[in-house]
């Protein structure tokens, strides 16, 4: 009987994809009044996996006592949000590393037609803004909205920038982690500076699939998709429409099948 407990009891242990535990983290959330079981209620009713304080890229190749030793050093303040939540707004100061341990945010931008411009879907574990936290100008580039029940780490900047200077793995992590969202932001500038709304469908449709795989499922809904490409729904609904009139795509829900991909490239 105390083995099958024992067994149960690493069961519920969260260990994340670099193979650390997380519940030290757990039972210092729990010293802040945190209950993460309470928010995890959110996913249940939605159907999406547990979430809680998942892998985190700034915390690769670091041991487990390295990493509950900067949670030690570092979790003075807990700060949570409910789902439609506006954490930022784009143009606030930068004055804290807000490190997201729990559920996701959405960023966004409005574009000078008035139109709102979804930039990305941040789930955790990720810092907000990391390539903007040690700038002259530092401030938020775009608004931060909790898509649903959000946990974050409020962490000094000079805590924080200690630690790095200490650890060259927690350093090459940072580095790491702003030079994919430096990509990340050029690809995504490349695509809204396309003029047709149809040729930023087709780039998006051919980076989501290949000639072997030639298939997906969109996360987002019609609306978010057209926050995502800053144009409104109607405009975005059209040219799905025109693109599987013309045999190029055709579309089953949020399935999106490539019919010639030839055409597509030569959008």
């Amino acid at each position: 009987m105390e083995d099958q407990n024992n067994s149960e009891e690493s069961t519920k242990r969260i260990i994340d994809e670099d193979g650390h535990s997380h519940d030290h983290l757990a039972m210092l959330l729990g010293e802040h009044n945190i209950n993460i079981d309470h928010l995890d209620h959110y996913h249940h009713e939605h159907g999406q996996a547990h979430k809680t304080v998942s892998y985190c890229p700034l915390f690769k190749g670091l041991t487990q006592a390295e990493h509950d030793e900067f949670l030690d050093r570092n979790v003075k303040e807990v700060l949570t949000y409910k789902k439609g939540d506006t954490i930022f707004m784009q143009g606030d100061p930068i004055k804290y590393v807000m490190l997201l341990i729990h559920g996701s945010v959405r960023t966004e931008m409005i574009t000078m037609e008035g139109n709102i411009l979804e930039i990305e879907t941040l789930e955790a574990v990720v810092p907000l803004a990391p390539s903007f936290i040690y700038g002259i100008d530092n401030k938020y580039p775009v608004d931060i909205i909790a898509v649903e029940p959000c946990i974050f780490l409020k962490i000094s900047k000079s805590a924080w920038l200690d630690e790095m200077a200490n650890n060259r793995q927690l350093l090459t992590n940072f580095l790491s982690l702003n030079a994919d969202l430096t990509l990340f932001l050029t690809n995504k500038l490349q695509m809204i500076s396309l003029k047709s709304l149809r040729k930023k469908l087709a780039t998006f449709f051919l980076e989501k699939t290949t000639v072997e795989r030639n298939s997906f499922k969109l996360k987002r809904s019609r609306t978010q998709l057209a926050d995502f490409f800053g144009v409104q729904r109607q405009s975005l609904a059209r040219s799905l429409k025109e693109m599987e009139d013309d045999e190029i795509i055709k579309l089953d829900g949020r399935t999106v099948k490539i019919i010639d991909r030839s055409k597509l490239i030569r959008e």
